[in-house]
């Protein structure tokens, strides 16, 4: 039975801009540069993402493409689109509400498939693969990334383990649980084979430096502009505010003050229908 839960995609309210403004440019993207040159690197002419969330490589993708590739950008949370709509991008973009589980498109419709930092959420995973097979035409590419466990993202972990010591009877797992819960090569080869993709082509670990201005930045973008955020509200309805600062505190006293920066580690794939 799969452990995710509403609350878990629960991209709603101020989360997305939260989300846009201080989680994107601090962990999102130096990945969401290196996604839009992959997919570049595809020669595909015809790109769908799902997943797209506010629009990171939608955004990189809009830039570099020759202007001739159509680019489809989905997400299944409207608030999301509608964050990545009002920032915007340099060319026309369609963007359309869709859940990868059930995808609004004839077979074979694409060359390239991309999601950044998305399959993590999927409920079932090998049939949204199994989606992303079917909209894929024969010998298309699916590019996606997922991060390396939490020990290898630094200020995730230390966010992690200062909700840990806040709640102790209760410790929030949504972070581990979920976006730093897909690191195992195992599974993840399982999960594409039985979804048609398992002609894996390219597996790379991509490390990164994640810099903010402040430990407050860190502790906002996590605790506020993430699932984070419902799972602190659900055990504190009035604490959401004195847990980001305590989970401030805890980023201080690990990377210091001022302008801080930790690492960060991702997982990028690539493989073609079987």
């Amino acid at each position: 039975m799969d452990e995710r839960s509403s609350s878990d995609v629960g991209f709603t309210g101020s989360v997305p801009t939260v989300y846009d403004t201080y989680l994107v440019p601090m962990i999102f993207e130096f990945y969401a540069r290196d996604m839009a040159t992959r997919v570049l690197n595809t020669g595909a002419t015809r790109v769908l993402e799902v997943a797209a969330g506010t629009g990171a490589v939608t955004r990189d993708m809009a830039s570099i493409l020759p202007s001739e590739v159509s680019i489809t950008a989905t997400d299944l949370n409207q608030a999301m689109l509608d964050r990545a709509m009002e920032v915007g991008t340099v060319r026309p973009v369609q963007w359309q509400a869709a859940d990868v589980m059930a995808l609004p498109f004839d077979d074979a419709s694409f060359d390239a498939v991309v999601c950044q930092f998305g399959a993590m959420f999927f409920p079932d995973r090998a049939a949204a693969y199994a989606e992303v097979a079917r909209v894929l035409q024969p010998n298309g590419t699916f590019l996606f990334n997922v991060w390396n466990r939490i020990e290898e993202n630094e200020f995730a972990n230390e966010i992690s383990l200062a909700l840990g010591s806040h709640f102790p009877d209760d410790p929030p797992t949504f972070i581990t649980r979920v976006p730093y819960g897909y690191f195992n090569l195992n599974e993840l080869h399982g999960d594409l084979l039985r979804g048609g993709l398992g002609n894996v082509l390219s597996f790379e670990r991509v490390d990164a430096r994640s810099r903010a201005a402040s430990p407050e930045v860190v502790a906002l973008a996590y605790c506020q502009g993430t699932p984070i955020r419902n799972e602190i509200l659900a055990r504190d309805p009035s604490g959401l505010d004195k847990v980001t600062t305590a989970a401030a505190t805890a980023i201080r006293e690990e990377f210091g003050d001022g302008e801080i920066d930790g690492r960060i580690s991702a997982l990028v794939l690539s493989a073609n229908r079987c």
